[in-house]
C-alpha cells in the first residue's frame, strides 16, 4: 500500500511538474507522510529520481512541438548541473532552514507581479540573442540550480519565471526550456545523493516509472492548451507553493 500511494503522488507530480514545475510541493510531503521514519536526504534521494525522469520524458515531448533555443539552453543546463551539484554538496554541511522564511516572501513576490502584469508570459519575444542570451541562461541554470541541489521547492517555477521576466519568453516556451535545466540540476542533485546511498532505488523504480506518465500527461496538456492555459497553472501552483511554505515557516 505504501508504495502505491507514493507512486500516485509521484504521478500526481509529474503531470504538475511537466505544465509549470512544482511537483515536488506533491511527491516530497507523500514521502514523508508515508516513510515518517526515513532519513530526510533519502526522500529527497528519492524525490529526485523520480522527477529526473518525469522531466527528462517532458523534455522530449516539448521538443517536438516547441523550437527550443539550444545554444543558450545547453550552457544552462551545464551551468545548473554545477551549481545544483554544489548546492547539494553544502546542504550536507549547512542548514538550509534559514531559505524557509525567506522563500514564501519571495514566492508572494512572485505571484503579485504575475497577477499584476496581465501580459506576462503571453506572447514569444525573446529580449536577448548571441552571447548575451547565452549568458543569462548560464547564470540563471547556476543561480536557481544551486538553489535546487540546496533547498529545492518551486525550482522549476522560478525556472519559468526568470524565463519569462527576464528573457521575455511566454509560458509555453518558458516551462518547455524549464525542464531541460531542471532535468540538469535533477541529474546533478541525484548523483551526489546516490553517491552518499541517499536513494532507495527499489521506491524510485516504481515511481519513476508513474512521473513519466503524469509528465507526458502534463505535457500533452500544455501543448494542447497553450501560454495562456500553462500562466494559470502557474498561478494555481506558486500560490499553492505560498501557502504551503508560508505554513511551514511561520505557523
Amino acid at each position: 500500500m505504501d508504495i502505491f500511494l507514493v507512486a500516485v503522488a509521484s504521478l500526481l507530480a509529474g503531470f504538475v511538474d511537466a505544465i509549470v514545475g512544482g511537483g515536488g510541493l506533491i511527491l516530497l510531503p507523500a514521502l514523508f507522510a508515508v516513510y515518517p521514519t526515513a532519513v530526510p536526504a533519502t526522500l529527497l534521494g528519492v524525490n529526485k529520481g523520480s522527477s529526473v525522469w518525469g522531466t527528462a520524458a517532458a523534455t522530449w515531448s516539448y521538443t517536438r512541438r516547441v523550437q527550443l533555443r539550444w545554444g543558450p539552453l545547453a550552457a544552462g543546463a551545464v551551468l545548473a548541473l554545477a551549481g545544483s551539484f554544489a548546492g547539494a554538496w553544502l546542504v550536507t554541511r549547512v542548514s538550509p532552514d534559514f531559505l524557509r522564511r525567506i522563500l514564501p516572501v519571495v514566492l508572494l513576490a512572485v505571484f503579485l507581479y504575475t497577477l499584476w502584469r496581465k501580459d506576462l508570459g503571453q506572447y514569444h519575444k525573446p529580449r536577448l540573442h548571441g552571447v548575451a542570451e547565452i549568458g543569462a541562461v548560464g547564470v540563471l541554470g547556476l543561480v536557481v540550480g544551486f538553489y535546487d541541489g540546496f533547498f529545492g521547492p518551486g525550482t522549476g517555477s522560478f525556472f519559468v519565471f526568470l524565463l519569462v521576466r527576464w528573457l521575455g519568453y511566454d509560458f509555453l516556451h518558458a516551462s518547455a526550456s524549464a525542464k531541460l535545466l531542471n532535468t540538469a540540476s535533477n541529474l546533478a542533485a541525484l548523483s551526489l545523493f546516490a553517491w552518499t546511498g541517499h536513494v532507495w532505488w527499489h521506491v524510485v523504480a516504481v515511481t519513476a516509472v508513474a512521473n513519466v506518465l503524469g509528465s507526458l500527461l502534463g505535457t500533452r496538456l500544455a501543448l494542447k492548451h497553450g501560454a495562456g492555459f500553462v500562466r494559470v497553472f502557474f498561478m494555481l501552483v506558486v500560490g499553492a507553493l505560498l501557502l504551503k511554505t508560508g505554513w511551514s515557516a511561520y505557523a
